[in-house]
This record gives structure tokens, C-alpha cells and sequence, in this order.
């Protein structure tokens, strides 16, 4: 076994504990939980809201409101993955907000991103960056990339993705092949340019 293999055993191996003395009321434990998972809370939220500020404020109220609900989180499940189901549920409230008053900003960069490239299914003649590809996702439709990002870049099941954004799973899987052939078109005329 791999020394990250070995460590991402550990994790996981250390998670459910973490969680239990969490819901015991240890904030230090919930401390811990939170510095294993902020990045990756955040870089979704960025991801979906395209606006790093706003990204920090979903993040922020993600992990308030699991602090609040991890009485009803259920331990054989991964923690991760109910955040990031948090996660999506506060950027689609936030939207849905009548006092949202959000300018979609230019997609920022996320760091650690550079999976996305080799994760999306798509094929290029020419290289190209990290940036442009995390640009080209943030220009996409608001249900488009939705999907994408959780489904393509994340590894949801088109179940999953459906479940988390309240959309039928017929629906999930049209706005994915959407979203590809979208990307695929704006990544061409970068690379073309």
C-alpha cells in the first residue's frame, strides 16, 4: 500500500470518530472535521457561484449549518459527500434568495483544480490550461455547469446530482451532454484563437 493510500486510510478510518465526539459536542473535533474538508467546500461553492466572496459566505454557512444538523448525520455515510450536499443546497438558496443581489464575476481560478482536466470527458487537438478550462466552466448556463461541476468534475451519479439539485435524472443527464458540448465549442474557438 502507497504512503497516500496509507494516509487516506487513516482518514477514513479517523473520520467516523471525529464526527462522533463532533456530535458529543467537541468543537475541537468539528474543528478538525472542518479543516479536513474547508478547500474542497469551498472550491465547489467557487465553482458554482463563479464569485470567490460569495463562495466564502456559502462556505461559511455550510459548515453553520452542519455544526447545527450533525445530530442527524448519519456516520456510515461520508461526511464529505453530506457537506457537499450542504454545500449545493446553500448556493441554490442563495440564488433562489429575492434580496440576492450577486454580480456573476469571471470564474476564478480554484486551486488544487488541475483534476478537472483530466477528469471531464472531453478531447483536444491543443493544450490547454487549467485557467482557460475553469474559465470556460464558470461561463457556462447556471444548470448546465451545476451539473457538470458535481457530475463531471466531482464523480456524483446522475442519481446523485439529481438529488442534490432538486432535477429529474433524464434532465441531470441532458444538461451534462449539454454542458460538454458547450465547453467542448468555447475550449475549441480558445484553442483555435
Amino acid at each position: 500500500m502507497s504512503w497516500m493510500a496509507a494516509a487516506h486510510s487513516q482518514h477514513v478510518e479517523w473520520e467516523p470518530v471525529l464526527v462522533q465526539r463532533a456530535r458529543d459536542g467537541d468543537v475541537h473535533a468539528f474543528e478538525r472535521l472542518y479543516r479536513e474538508n474547508v478547500g474542497r467546500v469551498y472550491a465547489l461553492c467557487v465553482r458554482l457561484t463563479r464569485n470567490p466572496a460569495t463562495a466564502e459566505d456559502c462556505t461559511q454557512d455550510t459548515f453553520i449549518r452542519a455544526w447545527r444538523a450533525l445530530g442527524r448525520f448519519e456516520i456510515r455515510s461520508a461526511f464529505g459527500t453530506w457537506l457537499h450536499r450542504i454545500a449545493v443546497n446553500v448556493v441554490l438558496s442563495r440564488r433562489r434568495s429575492p434580496t440576492s443581489t450577486e454580480a456573476s464575476a469571471a470564474a476564478a481560478p480554484v486551486p488544487g483544480s488541475g483534476r478537472a482536466a483530466a477528469e471531464a470527458e472531453w478531447t483536444l487537438d491543443t493544450p490547454v490550461e487549467v485557467a482557460e478550462i475553469e474559465q470556460a466552466i464558470g461561463e457556462l448556463p447556471e444548470g448546465a455547469r451545476d451539473v457538470l461541476v458535481l457530475s463531471g468534475i466531482y464523480g456524483y451519479s446522475h442519481a446523485e446530482v439529481a438529488g442534490m439539485l432538486g432535477v429529474a435524472e433524464g434532465t441531470c443527464k441532458a444538461q451534462l451532454h449539454r454542458a460538454r458540448a458547450l465547453l467542448r465549442g468555447r475550449l475549441d474557438r480558445e484553442t483555435a484563437a
